[in-house]
């Protein structure tokens, strides 16, 4: 008897990772920049990251109830959300905020553009843009170490020095001062192989040598304003959204680039000293053409085109 041949659409070959396993170990590498936050601004941190887990994950559960489709609150996506946009915020911003920031990431973001994959630009991201628009509140975020409030040390007459960098301890969103708490969760999503390397060497090694040329190559005055701002926690847990950044290697590389120019020209030249959010939105929408100019050519295509 002839063996049957089964055809079936790709992908034929599954490594057996799901999304809320993915998602899981995100939640894993975040850990670290969590912790050092409320460690570093107190127990009042806990508030906004309490309010924007919880909100993102119930506005998502509330809308699929709504439109009578599969809840999809169990593969994490959005409580990963949710943190994401806690640890971009201020420690003393109003909790009416965190829960506006949340409907904005959850429903206009994601959800009405069909959920989970279908986003064009990262949920987290867009809502703390909308947020820095729309609340002063974005721009003060008091510190229990030094009484000096501000929103990043980019924004301060005198730049902190390197240790105080690596550990945190200055002014600044939740999650975006301890280098040392992100670098240790860029090293565990690198071990599970969640992220490749590629978006977030290239994104940070840009802002590197764009500052060391800017500065009169001076490599600490460099390294300091790589450390400062929202750099780390942005080329390793924002622009390293499956969704919205390259698939291809290269285009990994152009992202990276492009994100790390951008994040420069915006603090040199722009109205705001830090520029992260706005580089990686900006990209995430470029996203699609980068894929487009990446992509291998198929196999016995013509033309170029599959």
């Amino acid at each position: 008897m002839p063996t049957m041949t089964k055809l079936m659409v790709s992908p034929h070959i599954h490594s057996g990772r799901s999304t809320a396993g993915i998602m899981r170990d995100v939640l894993i590498a975040l850990l670290p920049a969590t912790v050092a936050g409320v460690v570093l601004f107190g127990w009042q941190a806990l508030l906004p990251i309490a309010v924007c887990v919880a909100c993102c994950v119930g506005f998502e559960a509330i809308f699929n109830l709504i439109v009578k489709q599969e809840q999809t609150v169990g593969d994490l996506s959005a409580a990963v959300t949710g943190l994401l946009l806690a640890l971009n915020l201020p420690a003393n911003i109003p909790l009416w905020q965190c829960v506006i920031g949340s409907l904005f990431a959850i429903i206009i973001v994601k959800c009405l553009f069909g959920g989970i994959g279908s986003n064009l630009v990262n949920p987290a991201i867009t809502a703390r843009v909308f947020m820095l628009v729309a609340f002063n509140s974005m721009a003060v975020s008091a510190f229990p170490v030094d009484v000096t409030a501000g929103a990043t040390p980019l924004a301060a007459e005198q730049m902190p020095d390197l240790l105080t960098l690596f550990l945190g301890r200055h002014g600044g969103s939740i999650g975006e001062t301890c280098t040392a708490a992100l670098l240790l969760g860029g090293i565990y999503l690198l071990a599970r192989r969640v992220i490749t390397w590629h978006i977030p060497v290239v994104f940070i090694g840009t802002v590197f040598a764009f500052s060391f040329c800017t500065t009169g190559f001076d490599a600490l005055a460099a390294l300091s304003l790589t450390m400062a701002g929202g750099v780390f926690i942005g080329a390793i847990f924002m622009a390293t959204d499956y969704v919205t950044s390259p698939s291809t290697a290269w285009g990994k590389v152009i992202f990276g680039l492009g994100a790390g120019l951008l994040t420069c020209l915006i603090r040199y030249y722009g109205v705001y000293p830090e520029g992260v959010s706005f580089a990686i939105l900006l990209m995430n929408i470029l996203t699609p053409f980068i894929n487009r100019w990446t992509r291998r050519k198929v196999f016995a295509a013509q033309g170029g085109k599959a």
